[in-house]
């Protein structure tokens, strides 16, 4: 019953989720084809493909690596993958190129779900982390496809949520072939809604194999170097109600540091102009990415391109990761550890707790509670640069000695995906 219901709530609110589309194209030239393939009505493709669905920018950039290995030891099968969003698609293009095919995810309505399996036929469906789209996830078994849920993380928020539904949770849950589970607690409560123990796996997070290459680390230095010898920290991945309170930071950090420079780097590109007003209106100058010019003497350099945050964090010599001031859950640290900087948060990081664990158990983090407690820690690392590397190389540390994920993933999916098959 849960299942019609929702079905059919989805389709009452389709025509306005294509009305909502038809305008965001006018408006902002996007995809023409975008409602199509929402629809289900995806390019055909040649033969079954493995399919990886990621949600938006995130679960993209996290899926790179696996999508790399996959490509890499099975490059017989072809790689579609699927994003909600038009940055995610914009990720995966400028991640991939034409090495992979691409669409959009189908909306999650039975006939869409359905129109979308026969064009593209998967051999398997690879979701990652926790998108539990319910039709996506039947219709899709429906088709004897095997399902796999990777770097798979479940908060306590989170299940308490799925409890509340808990025979419907189970019987979506219970389709699923395999679910790769990012930590023991991510494990057992999944183990709690009714998952068989054989049916999951503590593999660790992939997102701790982040690849820094030589073609990154080159260019994450000249940007360093345009900067001079400032004291330099990044906001990352911030959003609404939370800028305010980054450059209310900065200014007491100015005070302080009057040399400093804050790469603010908001979480939505549709975001960036209301970001510079902002900066401007609080009586800080600003510099954006897009524009090209020399940063100066500005106080703000607002990273407003796609594709560029593991670049700006290799500029910085500290990191605050946004979503963590307010309650959104906080964001993937994991990114500027890896750079052996030290990280900082807000206390909302629910999304990645057992990673902030993790770090703050190996000493490569800092917690603050709001923007005056952040202005003070920023102030601290950056006037004390022994203390902020040795911060960053316990980091560094923490990445290091979680690395592996990634093969113990890849090697399940593509263990459980078998031989080659003709179409």
């Amino acid at each position: 019953m849960l299942h019609f219901i929702y079905s059919l709530c989805y389709r009452l609110a389709l025509p306005f989720a294509l009305l909502y589309l038809w305008w965001q194209t006018r408006r902002n030239g996007g995809d023409s084809q975008g409602w199509q393939q929402r629809l289900g009505l995806a390019a055909p493709t040649s033969e079954p493909v493995i399919w990886v669905h990621a949600v938006s920018v995130g679960e993209t950039i996290a899926a790179a690596p696996l999508v790399k290995a996959l490509l890499g030891r099975r490059p017989d099968v072809p790689v579609l993958m699927t994003a909600m969003t038009a940055t995610g698609a914009a990720q995966a293009r400028s991640l991939f190129g034409d090495r992979v095919l691409y669409a959009y995810s189908p909306f999650d309505t039975p006939g869409s779900v359905r129109r979308f399996l026969r064009r593209v036929r998967p051999r398997a469906l690879v979701i990652m982390e926790t998108e539990l789209w319910p039709n996506m996830i039947v219709e899709t078994s429906r088709g004897h496809c095997p399902i796999f849920l990777v770097n798979a993380r479940l908060s306590e928020r989170s299940a308490r949520g799925y409890q509340r539904i808990g025979g419907w949770t189970r019987s979506l849950l219970g389709r699923m072939d395999w679910i790769a589970a990012q930590a023991g607690d991510d494990a057992a409560r999944f183990r709690e809604l009714g998952v068989g123990g054989d049916s999951v796996s503590v593999t660790g997070s992939i997102k701790f194999d982040v690849e820094i290459t030589d073609e990154v680390r080159d260019r994450a230095s000249a940007l360093r170097d345009s900067f001079g010898q400032r004291p330099v920290w990044i906001a990352a991945s911030t959003h609404d109600g939370e800028d305010e309170k980054l450059l209310a930071a900065h200014a007491r950090v100015l005070e302080q540091l009057p040399e400093a420079l804050l790469i603010l780097v908001p979480r939505h590109p549709d975001r960036f102009d209301t970001v510079a007003a902002l900066t401007g209106s609080r009586g800080l100058s600003c510099v954006r990415r897009s524009a090209g010019q020399p940063v100066g003497p500005a106080q703000v350099y607002l990273g407003d391109t796609m594709g560029e945050l593991l670049v700006m964090y290799g500029a910085a010599d500290m990191a605050f990761v946004g979503g963590s001031l307010i309650e959104r859950g906080g964001h993937n640290p994991l990114e500027p550890a890896a750079w052996g900087i030290p990280v900082v948060t807000g206390s909302h990081v629910f999304n990645f707790e057992t990673v902030f664990r993790q770090l703050d158990k190996g000493e490569g983090l800092v917690r603050v509670e709001d923007e005056r407690d952040l202005a003070e820690q920023v102030a601290r690392l950056l006037s004390n640069p022994e203390q902020a590397e040795e911060t960053g190389r316990s980091a560094l540390a923490v990445v290091e000695a979680n690395r592996g994920a990634l093969d113990r993933v890849v090697n399940g999916i593509l263990s459980r995906l078998g031989p080659t098959e003709d179409a």
